[in-house]
């Protein structure tokens, strides 16, 4: 079964100087240690690091109609940092996985299944 680790986590406290924090490299090097394990053992998907929520941009549908805003449109202290895409057997299997992932401070790994995809028209 595929699940996707949601990664969420306030930047401004784990990374106050953005990239060029000597923390964000030594969480970069934690997850690309995690990522091998992953690969090792048959189970990864896919997966990315996002770049600060203060870049995004967020496009809001209402029955009015659909607007940009910049930023994100939630209000919360944890952002959105990055996902991983998994294969694993069951969610025990999911939930192993999420707690060896490595977060620099606090926050939290959110774990959602994923829907099969749609079936390919032709």
């Amino acid at each position: 079964m595929q699940y996707v680790l949601l990664i969420h986590e306030p930047e401004t406290e784990s990374y106050p100087q953005g990239e060029a924090d000597p923390a964000w490299h030594a969480i970069l090097q934690a997850h690309t240690e995690y990522g091998g394990q992953m690969h090792g053992a048959g189970v990864f998907v896919g997966g990315a690091g996002l770049k600060s929520a203060s870049l995004a941009t967020t496009v809001r549908v209402t029955p009015q109609g659909r607007t940009v805003h910049d930023g994100p449109f939630a209000e919360t202290r944890e952002q959105l940092g990055g996902l991983y895409m998994i294969d694993v057997p069951d969610l025990d299997a999911a939930i192993d996985w999420a707690k060896r992932l490595p977060i620099a401070g606090n926050g939290s790994i959110e774990i959602r299944p994923l829907l099969p995809p749609p079936p390919m028209p032709g």
